[in-house]
């Protein structure tokens, strides 16, 4: 194997960035063909217990661990839970908040805007799917001495990570969720996670049931969503 030509700059190491080149055409049909088979991908609420390998998973958060990040700090832990006592737990917690939101916390205007989804604060998919995956933010690292050192861009460098692992689940023929039960501090003492991380999403992932129905929903536009200068 072929190692990188490498090169030195203000003391730094650096490699030669290669990267296949592809005709003008064939760049336009890659393009088309990713936005073709990205379209296709759906928030799912009904998953089968069907089971799916670790290694799976383990590639899908090497995916989004590729993301960028401030200052290449990679500020995220992805937390994997298949225990079904703390899945548990994690539900039970979760629509307790749910509930709560749903009777108390949420405006008319907002309960309005989510009645075409049909969601309510019932949540079954976090027992039934057969892996969550919690993302932590990591607000700053923690020295060995206790001291604390800076991240950068958490929120920003976090949420391009969900992206990626969002697009690597559904480009393995999984289904994913994205669920933000609000507050979410439950999470840190189910998982018994550090003073430094604070949970940023919770996202099961596994097969559709064999007869999944999702909202007939429609994207906005290319032209409602993009501007031309």
């Amino acid at each position: 194997m072929k190692l990188p030509e490498t090169k030195t700059i203000n003391g730094f190491p650096f490699i030669r960035y290669v990267r296949e080149k592809y005709p003008e055409a064939e760049v336009t049909l890659r393009s088309q063909w990713f936005y073709e088979w990205m379209n296709q991908r759906r928030t799912v609420r009904e998953f089968s217990d069907r089971p799916v390998p670790l290694e799976v998973i383990n590639n899908l958060i090497l995916t989004a661990s590729t993301a960028p990040s401030g200052a290449h700090k990679q500020p995220w832990k992805f937390c994997v839970v298949e225990s079904p006592e703390l899945k548990k737990k994690i539900r039970q917690a979760a629509e307790q908040e749910e509930y709560e939101s749903y009777t108390g916390r949420m405006s008319e205007e907002w309960l309005n805007a989510i009645k075409p989804l049909q969601t309510d604060w019932h949540k079954p998919f976090l027992e039934t799917a057969p892996y969550l995956i919690v993302v932590f933010k990591k607000l700053y690292e923690l020295n060995p001495d206790g001291s604390k050192r800076n991240n950068y861009y958490v929120s920003e460098s976090v949420g391009l990570a969900c992206g990626f692992l969002l697009a690597a689940i559904h480009h393995a023929g999984l289904v994913a969720l994205t669920h933000t039960p609000s507050p979410m501090n439950f999470l840190t003492k189910i998982l018994n996670r550090p003073e430094n991380e604070r949970p940023f999403l919770l996202i099961p992932v596994g097969y559709p049931t064999e007869e999944t129905y999702v909202p007939d929903l429609k994207r906005k536009h290319l032209l409602e969503i993009a501007v031309y200068y």
